[in-house]
């Protein structure tokens, strides 16, 4: 579903990446663990074309992303979470979900919000509260949610656990493990490794590099 092979990024002359090579096979949960400043964000940041790559191939279903402006690979059916989640505080969260179909001109959009709340129900109940009225922990549900709109083949999920007690970490590694059982490719970005230990494959990043990978 995704390989990325020898990714290199260079920020204001700086090297973040050093050559990031990771594979997310078909139906893989799949993380990539490492302390603040790895280099984590970097790596899905580039992968949704938010930060250029300046070596390395990236391909996603077939795709080569590189060549694939950043505005166009949520079209492709990748969906990314930020960390700081990047919600709208004023709109309701049914709106804020909408929002990628609004921005690709999804016709279907609807349609996808009905499956989103028949995977999710506890972001169907906060449907019509806003953003800003919201926990740290619904957010991250709905951040979740939004993601999915767009995100019909991968998720790229930075730091989904961060800041969550413990029953909402546990709610939302569920949701993503439904989310898989379901059939998508999930990677996701986390500073903890008990966070993400039910991953399939967690590749370990420091300093820009991929030092280790390690399988269930």
């Amino acid at each position: 579903m995704l390989q990325v092979d020898g990714l290199r990024v260079t920020i204001k002359g700086f090297v973040i990446l050093r050559g990031i090579s990771l594979d997310v096979p078909p139906g893989g949960l799949i993380g990539l663990v490492g302390r603040n400043g790895a280099g984590k964000t970097t790596t899905l940041k580039s992968l949704m074309g938010i930060l250029p790559a300046s070596a390395g191939s990236i391909r996603f279903d077939g795709d080569d992303l590189i060549r694939v402006a950043a505005y166009r690979r949520a079209q492709l059916g990748i969906g990314y979470m930020p960390e700081d989640r990047r919600l709208i505080g004023a709109l309701s969260v049914e709106d804020n979900i909408l929002l990628p179909a609004w921005a690709s001109g999804l016709e279907d959009g609807h349609q996808r919000l009905s499956s989103i709340y028949q995977l999710m129900p506890d972001v169907r109940e906060l449907a019509r509260r806003k953003a800003s009225q919201l926990s740290g922990g619904q957010q991250k549900l709905v951040a979740l949610a939004r993601a999915l709109m767009s995100g019909t083949k991968l998720l790229l999920l930075d730091e989904p656990f961060e800041g969550l007690s413990p029953a909402f970490g546990e709610k939302l590694a569920d949701t993503i493990r439904e989310l898989q059982r379901a059939g998508l490719s999930v990677l996701m970005a986390e500073s903890d490794l008990k966070r993400i230990s039910f991953c399939d494959t967690i590749y370990t990043i420091e300093r820009g590099e991929i030092i280790q990978r390690a399988d269930a």
